[in-house]
């Protein structure tokens, strides 16, 4: 649902990259209003100086492009296609994290099954986009 919101808003705007930019704003407004909640009813102090590894950065930079792409593809190739698209290509990402123990996630073969099962995906992203 974000990605047509976002792209109705870049429509309006007529800039996909403003729209995915307050996106992220008031995503992050919502996230800071929290947050702070929760923080006073649990009675934690949060270290704001803690050094913040740049693979933790590297998240919200993803997450922008993510948001961005999704902006910019929707009006495209439709919501149906780039779900399907978004759905394949986490899988293979996962299937990679996996295979390689990235960020600590317990290693896992990519077996037959494993790659029979991604190419099905795919198929099926490629009958959505296509039909």
């Amino acid at each position: 649902v974000q990605a047509p919101i976002n792209s109705q808003l870049a429509r309006g705007l007529g800039l996909p990259v403003a729209a995915a930019a307050f996106s992220f704003l008031s995503g992050a407004v919502v996230l800071g209003v929290i947050a702070v909640v929760v923080v006073k009813l649990q009675g934690i102090s949060l270290d704001w100086k803690a050094p913040a590894p740049w693979l933790f950065i590297a998240g919200g930079m993803l997450g922008g492009f993510y948001v961005t792409l999704s902006t910019i593809l929707t009006p495209r190739i439709g919501a149906a296609a780039l779900m399907a698209f978004l759905v394949a290509g986490q899988l293979l990402a996962g299937m990679l994290i996996d295979r390689a123990g990235f960020l600590g996630v317990a290693v896992r073969e990519i077996s037959l099954g494993r790659i029979a099962g991604a190419v099905l995906l795919l198929a099926g992203a490629l009958l959505i986009r296509l039909f």
